[in-house]
């Protein structure tokens, strides 16, 4: 892969003279001491003087020892730790003339005129004002001699960027913000651990989740542990909804449910914005059923505990996009949020994000509901028509009349998300008016017939179980077309759904090529990525990797814990994935490793020797501990114990060595809430085009797709989700090495060197660009995984 230019960067974008600050405000969210690192690292990188404010706008405005000089090391192990190591505060001073005037003050005097806020909207809104009113001050300043004259020309504009770190979501124009991942961690966790409980003794529970004025974290969680029934204050419920959520529990519990979650937003409100109480539904399900219902309020448990993978890397992200925004501002560019839309950064306005932001509350205030869920923005609209769609069993009389018959099947190894991707099809096509049959043990199972119908409650509980429930396998069908058709042609198979890796994806092929022999196979048919390697052309995420990823993470926190107070020591982990680097780099990324070696960057020795160097000159400093990773294929000769001798041998008398191979817990666990949102999510979507082109290609009686378009991958390309024939994507991949050729993470790979101390190339092509808030973006770009 070229690199840009190195040169060019830094005459471009040198921070030298120039002094950034950094502060968090209100309240605190898992991630920001990742932003906090980011910021300072990358500061620091671009010749820039980096000062952290502690205790958020109070230490600003109260100066002295509160605003500091960062160093390097000053951010070292701070990646894992949550809520914020530089404090926040909620500051009364700030919100008067004269703290601000302070705090202008306590800036100039340290020559600070690039601020990054990390914060909530309040926080946001209040260093745009600060920021409006900066030339005043700096006067004000002048005329009472605090300052000098020469130093108001000097520093005569604030340069404001934001990222929003909030566990709550509510923030529009981004679709994620920093800590909500790990706040949905915390609530599952609650969750998974209730559930086991609550089966035993055929109990209801009744769970309370943060979201004063925003509905999220109740939706998103409700999704990822197949709720019974949710509360949010943005989609009060219609009058009557006691009676109906009574039957739905009543009607669960006659299905053989052994237990009911009802999940609550702390803001959940009726129809006359009275607010809806934990111990309301409680009473009102005791009475209502006589079940022995119990609640739990899961409170400041959700801000709390180490953050998630997905946050780490999205404060990291936006940490250095926020000092690439600062180094680019003029006096005239707004203030701005920077965020992420998809998987592409982006940089808005801040200021149409805080009033958007606003008019949701004001919407709802009016009893606006349905456009205060469209002001929320197309991930949480996603959400909520994804829910709907999953949580009410529709009556006979109300299910479209249909004749179809959809199949599916797990194919490859397992992986963590595929059990919630296959309960989303299966509901979604019952209530598209499908028979929905089920396919075990993959291709094998289907040529041996292992097919049987499954229903709406076959699959409940299913959201949050590791592994593949219906049996996967490794076997391609092309050996076994013949069987797999009469199969097709003895169950009357309409349509396929494939969920499963790079294996899945030949499979599909191999049955797209059997068209031209077999009729069978001249139906719609779809594939959904599902792999912890993250190795399948068309997607920039598969279902499972994140889990993986969530799973390296820790073990590497652990990993490195476990040598604190030791002498210095360095560790070699050998990570999954076969030829893709995916999680070799991006699981270095989160963990802040000083290294990841892969295939797709090729490697020698004299690399592997600067990276010893390189170690062994921070080994000599505070830093204690190193951390390198390596892809399990990256190199046949340069193997995990050639790399660890190395290593020892090299680092003699500086530091010792020790080696850890990964291994299968890689693919064990639990699923992440991001995987089990974005299986469900993804299969939702994969299941309705089925039924759309069933309906285009059913003629005389029968169906018949053969066309390029009917045979389809499933994906996530930057912002959207899009379908793309297979066909088309035979140019894109490298099938030798089982990994597409171009592979968006890559340009994450400087950004790991930076934050690692490595004087590296960083290509700014690929930074977010100034763009405005939309308000209702095309429906095929409601792409956002949670």
């Amino acid at each position: 892969m070229a690199q840009p230019d190195h040169k060019k960067f830094f005459e471009n974008l040198s921070g030298a003279g120039k002094a950034i600050a950094v502060l968090t405000s209100g309240g605190d969210a898992q991630g920001m001491n990742a932003a906090v690192r980011a910021v300072v690292r990358m500061g620091i990188y671009v010749g820039a003087k980096v000062y952290f404010i502690h205790e958020g706008y109070q230490g600003m405005v109260d100066g002295g020892d509160n605003i500091e000089e960062a160093t390097w090391e000053s951010v070292s192990s701070m990646l894992q730790v949550g809520g914020t190591v530089i404090g926040s505060a909620r500051c009364k001073e700030f919100r008067t003339h004269e703290g601000r005037l302070k705090a202008a003050r306590n800036l100039v005097q340290r020559g600070v005129t690039n601020l990054c806020v990390i914060g909530g909207d309040g926080s946001l809104t209040g260093a745009n004002l600060f920021r409006e009113e900066w030339s005043g001050l700096l006067e004000e300043l002048v005329q009472q001699g605090d300052i000098d004259a020469e130093a108001a020309e000097k520093y005569y504009a604030l340069h404001i960027v934001g990222m929003v770190g909030s566990i709550d979501n509510d923030f529009c124009g981004t679709d994620m913000t920093i800590g909500t991942d790990s706040a949905l961690h915390r609530i599952i966790e609650v969750v998974d651990a209730i559930m086991t409980t609550a089966q035993s003794h055929q109990r209801t529970f009744v769970l309370e989740v943060m979201g004063r004025h925003c509905g999220y974290l109740a939706l998103v969680s409700a999704l990822a542990c197949g709720a019974d029934w949710v509360l949010i204050p943005e989609m009060p419920p219609e009058d009557g909804w006691e009676d109906q959520m009574c039957q739905k529990l009543s009607e669960n519990r006659a299905d053989n449910k052994r237990l009911n979650i009802i999940i609550v937003a702390e803001g959940a409100i009726d129809n006359n914005n009275k607010p809806i109480t934990t111990e309301k539904i409680k009473d009102l399900v005791v009475q209502c059923l006589g079940f022995d219902t119990r609640v739990t309020i899961l409170g400041h448990v959700q801000r709390g505990g180490t953050p998630s993978a997905f946050d780490r890397i999205l404060a990291s992200r936006m940490g250095v996009e926020a000092v690439l925004a600062l180094l680019e501002t003029t006096a005239n560019t707004p203030a701005c949020v920077v965020s992420l839309s998809g998987n592409q950064s982006v940089r808005l306005p801040l200021m149409e994000c805080v009033q958007m932001t606003q008019e949701v509350q004001k919407a709802m205030d009016e009893k606006k509901f349905e456009e205060a869920v469209k002001l929320r923005g197309r991930s949480f609209e996603n959400n909520l028509r994804t829910y709907k769609l999953l949580a009410h069993r529709k009556t006979e009389s109300e299910l479209p009349h249909s004749s179809f018959n959809v199949a599916v099947l797990n194919v490859g190894a397992p992986a963590a998300g595929m059990n919630a991707a296959v309960r989303s099809a299966v509901r979604v096509g019952i209530s598209e008016g499908h028979t929905m049959f089920a396919v075990n043990d993959g291709f094998e199972g289907f040529y041996n017939g292992q097919i049987k119908e499954i229903k709406w409650g076959d699959v409940g509980g299913w959201t949050g179980q590791g592994g593949s429930l219906l049996g996967t396998k490794r076997t391609l069908p092309a050996k076994h077309i013949e069987k797999i058709a009469e199969q097709m042609r003895k169950h009357n198979i309409n349509a396929l759904l494939i969920i499963g890796g790079f294996e899945a994806y030949l499979g599909l092929m191999d049955l797209l090529t059997a068209r031209g022999k077999y009729d069978e196979f001249c139906v719609p048919m779809v594939m959904v990525p599902a792999t912890v390697s993250n190795n399948v052309p068309g997607s920039d995420f598969s279902i499972g990797a994140d889990t993986a990823l969530n799973a390296i993470t820790n073990t590497c926190d652990r990993i490195k814990q476990s040598a604190s107070g030791t002498k210095r020591r360095v560790f070699i982990i050998e990570t999954m994935g076969g030829y893709c680097g995916y999680l070799a780099s991006v699981g270095g990324l989160a963990s802040g490793a000083d290294a990841a070696y892969i295939y797709e960057e090729p490697f020698d020795i004299r690399d592997l020797q600067a990276n010893v160097e390189h170690l062994t000159e921070k080994m000599k400093t505070s830093i204690q501990r190193g951390l390198v990773l390596r892809n399990e294929n990256s190199n046949e000769n340069y193997t995990t114990d050639f790399i660890y001798q190395l290593y020892t041998e090299e680092g003699k008398g500086v530091f010792d060595c020790r080696k850890n191979v990964l291994g299968h817990m890689q693919q064990g666990g639990a699923p992440s809430p991001f995987d089990r949102n974005f299986g469900t999510k993804i299969s939702a979507k994969a299941m309705q085009w089925i039924s759309k082109k069933l309906k285009e290609t059913y003629r005389q009686g029968r169906v018949f797709a053969n066309t390029e378009d009917s045979c389809c991958l499933l994906g996530m390309r930057r912002r959207a989700l899009i379908f793309q024939p297979v066909m088309q994507l035979k140019d894109e991949t490298d099938f030798v090495h089982r990994i597409p050729k171009e592979q968006w993470w890559l340009k994450l790979r400087p950004l790991m060197k930076i934050l690692a101390k490595y004087k590296t190339s960083y290509d700014v092509s690929d930074s977010g660009q100034l763009e405005h808030v939309v308000r209702n973006r095309p429906k095929e770009s409601d792409a956002s995984a949670i």
